[in-house]
């Protein structure tokens, strides 16, 4: 049933991890309809050749679009090795933050990748400044993706609902750019994500196995199954206590 809610709501979720096997096996469900990935969850699950497990997964991934991310701090290095990515198969995205470490501003290497024709992932966006400067790089015939991080958002206090809401009427005017809703950190932010008309979610390996056996589920059931885990554990205790050792 949960899975049913996930596939009725108004936005396309992607996947987000860096684990092989999941990405393949989420890759084949229809609910997904695209992949992200980074140099960051590369680095937590172990992976230590960039390209050789981004060809692992072109193999399984070849029709839903995917997202590759630049790892240089340099532009003419992001921008070689954008070109690079570009190249591996046509359903990739590159993947380019903001700005670099320094806090210098990667939009004129984003109008020149869009210029290039490359299908753009710009990430790392919290501030409705930068989307709006993102919005005058890009180009209105080239597929691009405008990631804002409206997680981190909310783990300062600030509700993101507004913001992406501004988001897109920022970038109405490209017809073939997407707002994608990034750093989800709960099922309920997928739901919020959909409501305020984003066009894309991307939503960690975890939280989507959440998602599908939640997402939706009445709460009349839950609690009912609340309460049937807590007596589990209740269970296991009075075993404890009643077992010849716990009476010693």
């Amino acid at each position: 049933m949960s899975v049913s809610v996930l596939e009725a709501l108004p936005i396309k979720i992607f996947a987000d991890g860096a684990d092989l096997e999941g990405i393949i096996d989420l890759y084949r469900k229809p609910f997904i309809k695209g992949l992200t990935t980074n140099p960051t969850l590369m680095r937590k699950v172990g992976v230590s050749d960039y390209e050789s497990f981004a060809r692992s997964v072109l193999e399984n991934v070849t029709e839903k679009p995917i997202s590759f991310e630049v790892f240089s701090d340099e532009f003419p290095e992001m921008r070689r090795q954008a070109l690079k990515i570009r190249d591996w198969q046509d359903n990739v995205y590159v993947k380019i933050p903001i700005t670099n470490t320094r806090g210098e501003s990667a939009l004129p290497l984003i109008a020149d990748l869009a210029g290039e024709g490359v299908k753009l992932n710009v990430t790392a966006i919290l501030t409705l400044d930068q989307v709006r400067g993102v919005s005058g790089a890009l180009k209105r015939e080239v597929p691009a993706v405008v990631s804002v991080f409206a997680g981190r958002i909310a783990d300062t206090g600030v509700d993101p609902i507004p913001l992406m809401k501004e988001s897109l009427n920022l970038i109405n005017d490209l017809p073939a750019a997407e707002l994608l809703w990034a750093s989800v950190r709960e099922v309920l932010n997928v739901f919020q994500a959909a409501a305020c008309g984003c066009d894309i979610v991307t939503v960690p390996h975890d939280i989507l196995a959440k998602a599908a056996k939640l997402g939706g589920m009445d709460l009349g059931a839950l609690s009912l199954d609340t309460v049937r885990q807590a007596d589990e554990s209740c269970y296991s205790l009075r075993r404890q206590r009643d077992s010849p050792e716990g009476r010693n």
